[in-house]
C-alpha cells in the first residue's frame, strides 16, 4: 500500500512530503486512516535538534482515526472503530501499567526510534526504513501502529477535535490534576500557554483553584487564557511573582507549572521561587538532553519542603483519561473546540509549524483528505 506523509530526513529541515510503502499490519498491529493529526511543539523538538531520534522518521504523534484493518491476535478494537491514538503506548502488563502508571510504559522506551515493539518498520521508501513519531507518524495519510498504541472513543465524537486528547490535553490537564495534585482553593501558576499551557489552565479550573496565574509573553495566549478561565495574566515572570505575593498574602503559589516549548533555567527558577511552603513544581515541557536546567538552593527546598517533579502525558492513564476527558467535552465541562486556532493540509505543514513558532496558534490541526 502507498502512503502520502510528511518526513524529517535530519534536524535543521523542514518537513518534506513524499510517498511511502506500508506494511501490511502484523501481530498485535492495525492499520488506520488517521482523519486528523495535531501540531504540537514536541515535533519541532526533532527539528531543532532537542531530542535525538533515528532519522528518517513520518512526523506527528497526536492523531485520531478510523481502524481499516487489524493483525492476527488484535482484541482491542476492529474495523471501522474511530479510535484516537496515545503517544505513550500502554501494554497493560508492564511493572508501570499494572500499578496504574500507564504512562510510563516500558513499551514506550523506543518511541523516539519510530519503530513498532518488534523493533522493525513498518514505513518504506526504497532501501530506507521510516520510524513513526512515537511509533505513531500521524503525518501520514495512514499508518500501521501497536494496539498498544489506540484508544477506541465513542463514534459519535468529531475526530477533528478528539485528535487533541491524545497529547496535549491529558498533557496539560494531568499535570494540574495528577502531577500537581490541586485542589480547590488552590493557587496555581502556568508558565508557557501553548497547546499544553492552555490545558493546564483548563485543568486548574476543574480542581477548583482560586486563582489561576499565566505566564506568556505573546498577548494572544494571555487573552486565550482568560477565556479558559486563567484569573491573572502576564507577559514577565517577575511581575506575576509580585502578584502572586499578593494574592496569598507572602504565602506563595500552591503549585507551579512549567508547560513553555523549551524549558530554561531561568523559567524554572522562576517556578520554584513562586511556590511557597509544601509547593510543587512540575516540569512538563522539554528541554535538551545536553542542558542541565534545574539550579536551586537544596536549603529551600528542604527547609520549606518544596517538591520538583517531572511529567509525561500528565502522569494520566491514556486508556482511561482519553476516554474520560472525551466524556467531559461531550457533557460540555472542556473545551476542544476552542483550542483549534487554523487547520491545514499534509502539504501545509511547514506553515502549520511557522504559526506556531510565530506564536500565532493555541493549536493547529491537519485535517488528512476525507
Amino acid at each position: 500500500m502507498k502512503t502520502k506523509a510528511a518526513v524529517l530526513y535530519d534536524a535543521g529541515k523542514p518537513f518534506e512530503i513524499i510517498e511511502l510503502d506500508l506494511d501490511k499490519p502484523k501481530e498485535g498491529e492495525v492499520l488506520i486512516k488517521f482523519v486528523a493529526a495535531g501540531l504540537c511543539h514536541s515535533d519541532l523538538h526533532l527539528t531543532d535538534g532537542d531530542l535525538p531520534p533515528r532519522f528518517p522518521m513520518v512526523g506527528g504523534h497526536e492523531g485520531a482515526g478510523i481502524i481499516e484493518e487489524v493483525g492476527a491476535g488484535v482484541t482491542k478494537v476492529k474495523p471501522g472503530d474511530h479510535v484516537v491514538c496515545s503517544f505513550i503506548p500502554n501494554c497493560g502488563t508492564c511493572r508501570y501499567c499494572s500499578t496504574g502508571r500507564q504512562s510510563l510504559c516500558d513499551v514506550g522506551a523506543t518511541i523516539l526510534d519510530g519503530c513498532l515493539p518488534d523493533g522493525t518498520y513498518r514505513f518504506h521508501a526504497g532501501d530506507d526504513d521510516f520510524g513513526g513519531m512515537c511509533m505513531l507518524g500521524t503525518f501520514s495519510e495512514r499508518a500501521v501502529i501497536s494496539q498498544y498504541s489506540v484508544v477506541k472513543v465513542d463514534d459519535w465524537l468529531p475526530l477533528d477535535k478528539a485528535v487533541l486528547v491524545g497529547c496535549g490535553v491529558p498533557t496539560g490537564w494531568g499535570s494540574v490534576v495528577y502531577a500537581g495534585n490541586v485542589r480547590a482553593g488552590d493557587t496555581v501558576v502556568i508558565y508557557g500557554i501553548g497547546g499544553i499551557g492552555i490545558n493546564s489552565v483548563q485543568g486548574a479550573v476543574h480542581a477548583g483553584a482560586k486563582y489561576v496565574v499565566v505566564v506568556d509573553p505573546i498577548a494572544f495566549k494571555r487573552e486565550t487564557a482568560t477565556k479558559f478561565g486563567a484569573t491573572h495574566t502576564f507577559a514577565d515572570p517577575a511581575e506575576a511573582q509580585e502578584k502572586i505575593t499578593e494574592l496569598t498574602w507572602g504565602q506563595g503559589a500552591d503549585c507551579a507549572i512549567v508547560t513553555v516549548g523549551t524549558v530554561e533555567e531561568d523559567v524554572v527558577s522562576a517556578a520554584i521561587g513562586a511556590v511557597g511552603k509544601g509547593g510543587t513544581v512540575v516540569l512538563t515541557g522539554l528541554s535538551s538532553p545536553e542542558k542541565f536546567t534545574v539550579h536551586w538552593p537544596g536549603i529551600d527546598l528542604t527547609l520549606n519542603e518544596k517538591t520538583i517533579k517531572g511529567s509525561l502525558f500528565g502522569s494520566a492513564n491514556p486508556q482511561y483519561d482519553i476516554v474520560r476527558l472525551l466524556r467531559l467535552y461531550d457533557a460540555g465541562q472542556l473545551k476542544l473546540d476552542e483550542l483549534v486556532t487554523s487547520t491545514y493540509t499534509l502539504e501545509q505543514v511547514n506553515e502549520g509549524y511557522q504559526d506556531l513558532r510565530d506564536g500565532k496558534n493555541i493549536r493547529g490541526v491537519i485535517l488528512h483528505d476525507s
